[in-house]
């Protein structure tokens, strides 16, 4: 009866949990939550002030009391609570109107591959808590597959690489499974890091995350491009503790993130190693597909197909390949039970 009810009230959700941004699936409406994984607390009181896209406009510009918190670090759940209370609130914010002790939504959730069972419990134990009636783990590569519409249950290869937030996932799928796979705890933020530490080293400037993610959006690239960009930074000078600003171009980016880039295009090349022949025969016709937010790094598709030999190119919408994945599987649970990490 209580099954029942829940059906009847709750609107099944697909997620994908980000270490830097959360977007959320609603069955038969699509997308409609694409917000950063950021809360703001009061250290006084241990209160929730704020989850999303308000507590993003809060980093770094936060009292001595109030902290703006990421509780997910590259890709998996590091701080229990408050990953619960930021579903809740995402939770609440889909269900709006409903009554709130009847809804007890079907989940299906993304999770990085290669985590550890610790790591798969955490995510599931948070997404109960926080109010859902049943949990399905799916790898994010697979379901950046199954969003990106590849026929994974098919007899072909289908080589996918989601760069995110918090890590890259490299894998090549067949008959609806993963036949070789990385994941590389590299990705979006790590080249914050880099263009951080550039201005810095070269610069003697100390500009924030927020600032270094806006000039890798703006002039981010992998390679000097043909037609040069520039954006602005401002920060603080490093010598005199007083504001400065400079110029800086595409090409300084693209050597402020050249190590990470380095990192992956080589665990590329190992993937592509290990693939048996008659799957390797496939990915040269059909090519190699980027998904998620740091394949959007210009030349980076020219870089990978120069890298291994085979064709490249960009997901459409990479952003939400992930949670489209989700999404599709919701539609069907039934017949892909199969490609999912657990079903509990």
């Amino acid at each position: 009866m209580l099954n029942r009810l829940f059906k009847i009230f709750s609107r099944d959700i697909g997620i994908d949990l980000g270490t830097t941004n959360t977007l959320v699936y609603v069955r038969g409406r699509g997308i409609i939550i694409n917000e950063p994984s950021v809360v703001a607390i009061n250290k006084k009181t241990d209160q929730i002030l704020s989850v999303g896209d308000a507590a993003k406009k809060m980093v770094g510009r936060t009292p001595g009391h109030i902290i703006a918190v990421r509780p997910l670090i590259d890709g998996v759940i590091s701080d229990f609570e408050i990953t619960e209370q930021m579903l809740r609130y995402f939770f609440n914010k889909v269900n709006q109107g409903a009554y709130s002790f009847l809804v007890r939504p079907r989940v299906v959730i993304g999770i990085p591959s290669g985590v550890t069972e610790v790591e798969r419990r955490a995510v599931e134990d948070a997404v109960r808590n926080a109010g859902a009636r049943e949990v399905y783990l799916v790898e994010e590569p697979m379901a950046a597959a199954i969003g990106t519409r590849l026929p994974i249950s098919d007899a072909v290869g289908n080589m996918i690489i989601d760069i995110g937030g918090g890590t890259t996932d490299i894998a090549v799928i067949s008959l609806g499974g993963i036949v070789v796979s990385r994941n590389l705890r590299i990705a979006g933020e790590k080249m914050n890091e880099d263009i951080i530490q550039y201005a810095r080293d070269e610069f003697q400037l100390l500009i924030g995350e927020k600032t270094a993610e806006e000039i890798k959006i703006s002039i981010g690239s992998v390679s000097p491009l043909k037609e040069k960009l520039a954006a602005t930074i401002r920060g603080r000078d490093l010598i005199s503790g007083l504001p400065k600003e400079i110029l800086i171009s595409d090409p300084e980016i693209s050597e402020a993130i050249a190590p990470s880039v380095n990192a992956i295009i080589s665990e590329i090349r190992s993937v592509v190693e290990e693939t048996p022949p008659e799957l390797i025969s496939d990915l040269m016709s059909r090519g190699i597909i980027l998904a998620g937010g740091g394949s959007l790094l210009r030349g980076l598709p020219e870089m990978v197909e120069k890298a291994t030999g085979i064709p490249t190119r960009l997901a459409e919408d990479p952003l939400t390949a992930v949670v489209r994945g989700c999404g599709l599987i919701l539609e069907d649970v039934e017949s892909l039970r199969e490609i999912l990490v657990s079903n509990i």
